[in-house]
């Protein structure tokens, strides 16, 4: 089984460097080039910014979340707006997550059993059970371009048995879900395995085999060591479908999404852009501004004067956001959002350039050179 099999949808290869990919996804909703990064909107929406405003990002898809979109406003009154696109009125394509993480990450308030998950509401305490079936008609009443697979997420470093056990039922699962899904909405699979790169490869043929649209590698970046996942992502990725988008879940930073491109991942998501912009921290190409730190009280200078994004380019002096943070004035958590946005937007734009042209490994060379301070385990390249 290869290549989307939904209607309607389409993923082209136009280019290859080393492992490193440049395609177009194409959706109801629009085309996409990719590598491309998704901005995620958990609520319907990514915090502070109109759609317009992270469109002009370069973002062509956005991610919704199934957990809480399903617990407040509920799928049913999402559906009676039209769906998400129309509730939101995001235009472009939209992706939405299963779940599966979210139980993840609620494991102090859920059980799992073969049939899936139960748990208590974060909000009101209510009884819910998330099945690959409630996953998929959720998704489907949501009504986003893409909807994925309700999955196993063992926490990093788990023993093997669990990863293994992790895999037989997120396969299980799968099947189920395709058997549930909507006809005119792509489902994408989920890998699991940890950081055995032989778990992840015999999953991925596993799910390889079925009429997936897309495969999705989830359960890294919760807590295993990133020079592991980087070395996994780097053995593993190459291995998936070519013919199909390759979707790297809940990754990363900067340096999370060259190495992943270099690895052959073409699409990412991580509220890490948007979460750092609330906490006062903007991305560079360099490093992080910590905006509250009083080195920035009398700087009068962009915070960084290679960015084009409406925030670096506007006039806005770092003495001047740093001001505003520590008034806890709401532009700041606009200006600093956009920027981030914009600083993976522009990174995977220039990644993609830079595969099409055939010089991915000196794209990589230069990006590391610039970073301030290489994180541990990483080569200089």
């Amino acid at each position: 089984m290869s290549g989307c099999t939904t209607p309607g949808y389409a993923y082209r290869l136009l280019a290859t460097d080393g492992h490193a990919r440049a395609g177009v996804l194409t959706t109801p909703h629009g085309e996409v080039p990719t590598p491309t990064f998704m901005p995620v909107g958990t609520q319907g929406s990514v915090k502070t910014l109109v759609p317009a405003e992270v469109a002009a990002t370069g973002a062509r898809v956005v991610l919704g979340n199934t957990y809480h979109l399903w617990l407040r406003p509920g799928p049913e009154i999402i559906a009676k707006a039209g769906g998400l696109h129309r509730f939101s009125r995001w235009p472009h394509a939209m992706l939405t997550d299963s779940g599966g993480f979210q139980a993840f990450s609620l494991s102090d308030r859920r059980t799992t059993s073969e049939d899936g998950f139960t748990f208590r509401s974060h909000l009101d305490g209510s009884k819910r059970v998330l099945t690959p079936e409630v996953a998929m008609q959720v998704q489907g009443q949501i009504g986003a371009d893409i909807a994925m697979q309700l999955d196993i997420c063992p926490p990093g470093e788990s023993p093997r048995a669990v990863l293994e056990d992790a895999c037989r039922v997120t396969t299980r699962w799968a099947h189920r879900c395709l058997a549930a899904k909507r006809e005119d909405q792509a489902v994408f699979g989920i890998v699991q395995g940890g950081t055995d790169p032989s778990l992840r490869a015999a999953h991925a043929d596993e799910l390889g085999e079925l009429p997936f649209d897309g495969l999705a590698l989830g359960g890294f970046s919760v807590g295993e060591p990133i020079p592991r996942m980087h070395e996994t992502l780097g053995l593993v990725v190459h291995k998936l479908d070519a013919s199909r988008p390759r979707y790297l879940m809940g990754v990363g930073t900067p340096l999370d999404l060259v190495v992943g491109i270099g690895a052959g991942v073409d699409m990412f998501d991580c509220v890490m852009p948007t979460r750092n912009a609330r906490n006062g921290q903007a991305i560079t190409r360099t490093g992080r501004v910590v905006i509250k730190q009083a080195r920035y009280r009398e700087d009068f200078g962009p915070l960084d004067p290679t960015c084009a994004c409406p925030t670096c380019t506007g006039g806005y002096s770092r003495a001047y956001l740093r001001h505003l943070f520590i008034a806890k004035e709401i532009l700041v958590l606009r200006l600093f959002t956009e920027h981030n946005l914009h600083v993976y937007g522009t990174l995977v734009r220039d990644a993609r350039e830079a595969i099409l042209a055939g010089r991915y490994a000196e794209f990589t060379r230069e990006f590391l050179s610039a970073q301030e301070e290489r994180p541990k385990g990483v080569p200089s390249a």
